[in-house]
């Protein structure tokens, strides 16, 4: 997430202070890696937890549990007192909604699907942001960029097959995978909302905002227990209560690992990172589930990944050349 430098945002309240950001990519990816990993510490603690507690009370749990480290994050920049204060409120709450909801999704996906499966399909998400920032923000995609979304979707439909190619959609391997793909959709809105919410909004109050808000739009969920079956929710026992204190403390901690990563490195560097996650998905998977991804999701992961470094590639170099762009323009000093 950058940090903007213009004199105007500067001088609101929640604007980005300067001066946070350092470049040692060694550090940056090593964040960047150790995020992945407690994130599917977080995981593999939710999909253990799920054989015995609603999804609801998990997505309450991974919010409520993981607002204490994002707060004491706050708390040690200083900018705590700040980290309430917007002016943007609906943003916020539009923002906590959509990534509320993609949380619900892919915890049911989570749930329902081997854990190679849902992660390969997650891998949609940064190809989506590329649809959506064309459509919604206006955002310019050339035909090199498009074509890395078309083969990246081509990569996501052989994941899905081996669950949907049945065409018995009322199971729970096909549920959860159309959920997956439905939990990438709205984490890419997700990012494009914070894409705006950054131009006038601090980090520290954009995760601070949605932390608080998730946590109370979790809440909403207690009362479907009464209409819907298996969904009630439950006073867990100490080890699944230990399972989803670790959930929401894995996740808090693990966002900020992410965050910190890209004070460090560029995005460019970071990003092809989240990739390492299907490893993790493999080994989680196969040592802790016994479970074993089918060919034709190892297939369509190489191809989603693929797609994606490209995309990521095509960023950094328009990037560079947006940068060569406006030196060129800005007058000379000499």
């Amino acid at each position: 997430m950058s940090l903007s430098s213009e004199s105007s945002r500067l001088s609101s309240p929640t604007a980005a202070p300067q001066g946070m950001t350092r470049q040692a990519p060694l550090l940056g990816i090593s964040l960047k890696v150790a995020s992945t990993i407690v994130f599917f510490v977080m995981a593999t603690s939710l999909k253990i937890a799920a054989e015995t507690v609603p999804i609801g009370e998990l997505v309450f749990a991974r919010n409520f549990f993981g607002l204490f480290p994002v707060l004491i994050m706050v708390a040690l920049r200083g900018e705590l007192g700040l980290a309430f204060r917007t002016s943007n409120p609906k943003g916020h709450l539009t923002r906590s909604a959509v990534g509320l909801s993609a949380m619900v999704c892919s915890f049911t996906a989570l749930h329902l699907l081997p854990l190679p499966d849902a992660t390969a399909i997650g891998f949609a998400t940064p190809l989506i942001v590329v649809v959506l920032a064309f459509f919604i923000l206006g955002e310019r995609v050339r035909v090199y960029r498009w074509s890395a979304v078309g083969v990246g979707f081509i990569g996501i439909l052989v994941v899905l097959s081996p669950h949907l190619g049945e065409g018995e959609l009322d199971n729970a391997s096909a549920i959860g995978a159309m959920l997956g793909a439905v939990a990438a959709c709205f984490a890419a809105l997700a990012m494009i909302t914070v894409r705006k919410l950054c131009e006038t909004e601090r980090t520290s109050t954009i995760v601070t905002w949605f932390a608080g808000a998730s946590t109370v739009m979790a809440l909403l969920t207690l009362p479907l227990g009464f209409v819907l079956p298996g969904q009630a929710w439950v006073v867990p026992d100490l080890h699944t209560g230990g399972l989803m204190l670790l959930i929401g403390l894995a996740g808090g901690v693990g966002q900020i690992l992410l965050t910190q990563s890209y004070r460090f490195a560029d995005a460019s560097t970071i990003a092809p990172f989240d990739y390492v996650n299907m490893l993790w998905a493999i080994i989680v998977g196969w040592v802790v589930f016994s479970e074993f991804p089918v060919p034709e999701v190892m297939i369509g992961a190489l191809i989603v990944i693929a797609a994606g470094v490209f995309v990521i590639y095509r960023e950094h170099r328009l990037g560079l050349d947006r940068t060569k762009a406006r030196r060129a323009s800005s007058p000379s000093k000499s």
